[in-house]
């Protein structure tokens, strides 16, 4: 069975930075793409950034460049976001997503996160 584990989110003030955490259990991420996805309150999931099996990042989406960076550890079979800079319309939840047939549509519960003075 497919899991994913999201850590790292929180409320933090404009300006401040987190470090998301997506852990997967049930299914060995090494050769797959994995990317990061926002949710604001009210919205449809959004592509935030890709990384790729070798851990090159394929793309950032436009709000997100240069403020987050996507990683992964594949020994850990996890992926990460960094996020510096946050701002308020960053709220919302976060998913990361395996980019296989099989577990695609899994995405978990996500991470929370809040940007509030």
């Amino acid at each position: 069975q497919v899991h994913l584990e999201y850590s790292g989110g929180g409320l933090v003030q404009p300006g401040g930075s987190l470090n998301l955490s997506c852990t997967v259990s049930g299914f060995a991420i090494s050769q797959y793409l994995m990317s990061w996805y926002h949710r604001a309150p009210g919205a449809e999931r959004e592509l935030v950034a890709s990384i790729n099996s070798w851990a090159e990042p394929t793309h950032y989406s436009d709000s997100a460049y240069g403020r987050f960076t996507i990683m992964r550890d594949n020994a850990k079979n996890a992926a990460y976001l960094q996020m510096n800079n946050l701002k308020s319309e960053d709220t919302g939840t976060y998913y990361c997503r395996i980019h296989s047939a099989f577990a695609a549509n899994i995405w978990g519960n996500g991470t929370l996160v809040t940007v509030s003075s």
